[in-house]
């Protein structure tokens, strides 16, 4: 975690959680690490870290198994690639248009670079 980072704590877990399932190491159907492992491995409190699997609770991503810890939904993947996905479009690309707006750089510009870049990848 970086704790001098201006993202809180709890945002920068949902960040390392989504990591984790976007890579694999996290699967769908599993159990993932409790709140304790978790809080332990992160060197950050237990509260902030059931804050975050509440925010991965409410959106479909974890369910609680009773006396067993929490447990990917096997649908995690396209939940976590919603949630980001929506992330980008109301912040991330938000930002990016007053950036772009600021240094007075056209869109044109933009999907010039976005194409060589896609052509070298």
């Amino acid at each position: 975690m970086d704790f001098t980072s201006n993202k809180p704590i709890y945002r920068q877990i949902i960040d390392y959680s989504f990591g984790q399932i976007l890579t694999g190491v996290w699967k769908a159907g599993e159990r993932v690490p409790s709140v304790r492992e978790l809080s332990v491995l992160l060197s950050v409190n237990s509260h902030t870290v059931l804050k975050a699997f509440e925010f991965l609770q409410a959106e479909g991503i974890i369910v609680p198994r009773r006396g067993m810890g929490f447990y990917l939904t096997p649908d995690a993947l396209e939940h976590v690639n919603q949630v980001r996905r929506k992330e980008f479009f109301d912040t991330t690309l938000q930002e990016l248009f007053r950036e772009m707006r600021l240094l007075d750089i056209s869109i044109e510009e933009v999907t010039d670079r976005y194409n060589a870049q896609k052509e070298s990848d």
